[in-house]
């Protein structure tokens, strides 16, 4: 007898912790959705891909993001692009030998070398404003930190001389003479020719951002991007001819983001 009276004893325990353990849920469950309609961002996870224009180059991006509290969300992404010099300025070179106009390719005078990249970073996205409503905006801080690696590919050019005729070169120590010579060179052949001719560079990198997210709904990520970059490379990365190389980089950007929460 005493057995039973002890087991009906845990049972109702048990029973009473199940529902309030059900109680608190449902009690989370509603204050969630309460902080939803409220404005804040719920979700579990999301993934976005975006386009970056930088004040030196263009970028493409995949980034992918945790939920962590109500305010913050952890982020990675990985990002490639290339960088310019402002100084590039494409020029074109057309010939007339009589019979024909002959037009090369165009050509950017005095570029020694294609700078693109490859960064992976780490961060956070932290909730500054919410949406109001659900056709509002939030406003959030994003900032991260990573690495990167820079690639250099020689950038040819096609010159014409009196013994050699037309063929195609690089910068190199003993090639200035003819490389900034605009009276001989035709064109260019093309960001192909020879692609895999350069080499890698690793660095570092830091990110900070705002982003105003304008989706209708939660579920789904519509974005606006402005914010800076920093980059250090291990080396000198030398872009223009007549320019001094340098290890370190900082760009601001704008980009355009879309993706989707769960």
């Amino acid at each position: 007898m005493l057995l039973c009276a002890t087991a009906i004893i845990n049972y109702g325990q048990v029973k009473k912790s199940n529902d309030q353990k059900r109680q608190e849920r449902r009690e989370r469950i509603n204050q969630l959705i309460k902080k939803e309609e409220e404005g804040a961002l719920i979700y579990y996870k999301q993934s976005a891909f975006g386009f970056k224009l930088n004040t030196d180059g263009w970028s493409g991006f995949y980034e992918h993001g945790k939920y962590k509290t109500i305010s913050t969300t952890n982020i990675w992404w990985v990002e490639g692009g290339e960088r310019k010099s402002p100084k590039e300025e494409k020029q074109s070179v057309t010939s007339f030998d009589g019979t024909f106009i002959t037009i090369g390719n165009p050509f950017v005078y005095g570029k020694e070398n294609n700078f693109y990249y490859l960064k992976a970073g780490f961060g956070q996205q932290r909730l500054i404003g919410g949406k109001g409503n659900k056709n509002g905006v939030a406003v959030s801080a994003v900032y991260g930190a990573g690495i990167a690696g820079g690639y250099l590919k020689p950038y040819y050019i096609t010159v014409s001389e009196l013994i050699n005729g037309s063929h195609d070169i690089k910068y190199t120590d003993g090639s200035e003479a003819y490389y900034l010579d605009p009276t001989i060179i035709q064109g260019s052949p093309g960001f192909t020719k020879r692609m895999f001719e350069g080499e890698w560079t690793p660095g570092v990198l830091a990110r900070a951002a705002l982003r105003f997210d304008y989706g209708k709904y939660n579920e789904i990520l519509s974005a606006v991007e402005t914010g800076i970059n920093a980059e250090y490379y291990g080396k000198k990365m030398p872009i223009m001819a007549l320019n001094p190389a340098k290890h370190f980089f900082f760009n601001a950007y704008v980009a355009i983001e879309f993706g989707k929460r769960k």
